[in-house]
């Protein structure tokens, strides 16, 4: 703490003086506030601010400025610390754009927009503009994450049998051909034949060996 010298007398205060009542004192600097006006007997007494406050310019006041809270809350950091003489200047967290400014420093900002399944990034958010998404168009597809839609797989081109049709947010599923399919019909025949063959056979044999048993 410390005394600056007595200015009461003064009818007009100066541009380094405060009014207090019909009087003058002299200001205190920066980083410091008025612990106790001037008298007509003694100059002001200036102490200085203490931790967390500033006060960032020549004044009169009793106490100073509460330094500014870069809360990561609200998607904030430091950018610059808060001294005795200066306040603190807050910028974005990444992930986040600012949406108002004061002083050089961001006040206030807003998580980038996630762009949902059956978009896609048309533009990147950076630190003072929000992401951009825009619909897929018919026959793409994309989750949200790319920064473009990729287009509906066709499972034919591609020697697949298609089981479920592609949307926006997903591609088509294809599984291969079931070869199984076209033989059943042809199976069944071969077996009657097979058995008919197997019969006429054992006829043939029983028939013989009757006809030499009567021999």
């Amino acid at each position: 703490m410390y005394i600056i010298g007595n200015a009461f007398a003064s009818a007009n205060c100066r541009q380094t003086e405060y009014r207090i009542g019909e009087d003058c004192c002299p200001t205190c600097p920066a980083g410091m506030y008025v612990k106790q006006h001037c008298t007509e007997f003694t100059g002001t007494s200036c102490t200085p601010c203490t931790e967390g406050t500033y006060q960032d310019n020549i004044n009169g006041r009793e106490q100073c400025y509460s330094c500014t809270n870069c809360n990561a809350g609200v998607g904030l950091k430091v950018k610059k610390v808060c001294t005795s003489t200066s306040d603190a200047l807050c910028e974005n967290l990444d992930g986040y754009f600012c949406i108002d400014y004061n002083r050089g420093g961001c006040i206030a900002a807003q998580r980038h927009t996630v762009c949902s399944p059956g978009q896609y990034i048309s533009q990147r958010g950076t630190a003072d503009k929000d992401t951009e998404c825009l619909q897929c168009t018919d026959g793409t597809y994309s989750d949200g994450t790319s920064s473009s839609c990729k287009p509906h797989t066709i499972c034919e081109s591609v020697g697949l049998k298609q089981i479920q049709p592609g949307s926006n947010s997903t591609d088509s599923e294809c599984r291969e051909h079931d070869d199984n399919t076209g033989l059943v019909p042809g199976i069944i025949p071969g077996l009657i034949l097979v058995m008919l063959a197997i019969i006429s056979a054992i006829i043939l044999t029983v028939g013989r060996k009757k006809i030499s048993g009567k021999c």
